[in-house]
């Protein structure tokens, strides 16, 4: 197993990992929409949330030598799945036309009280 850190996405505010590889697959911590260039939640309306969760992701699989296209799976969790109708496009521009599996929760509450949370699992090469 290896410890995953990449400076492209906010520092874990726990006691966890960015992400963790085992083999050829990269299992990452729930993203949240904290800005790496502040640490602090910047945005304060669903879409703009969204926008910084999978800017998050995308700058940790980057940092990590992989990309979107390397997504195999998804997990999202809104505050509200009232939001999901906005999570839809959001999430479609950000993968392009990969599609990886995903399931969506509403949950009670996020850390920081945000209004998601995205963690995926990805596939290196090879």
């Amino acid at each position: 197993m290896e410890i995953i850190h990449s400076a492209q996405a906010p520092a874990a505010i726990g006691p966890y990992s960015q992400a963790v590889r085992t083999g050829n697959l990269l299992f990452a911590s729930g993203q949240i929409p904290i800005d790496p260039a502040t640490g602090k939640i910047e945005a304060t309306d669903f879409t703009g949330q969204t926008q910084q969760v999978l800017s998050n992701i995308k700058g940790l699989l980057e940092g990590t030598g992989l990309t979107m296209n390397h997504v195999v799976k998804c997990s999202v969790f809104l505050k509200d799945m009232a939001d999901f109708p906005t999570l839809n496009p959001l999430y479609a521009a950000a993968f392009g036309d990969h599609k990886p599996a995903r399931s969506t929760f509403q949950v009670a509450k996020l850390p920081l009280d945000s209004m998601v949370e995205i963690e995926v699992v990805a596939e290196y090469p090879g």
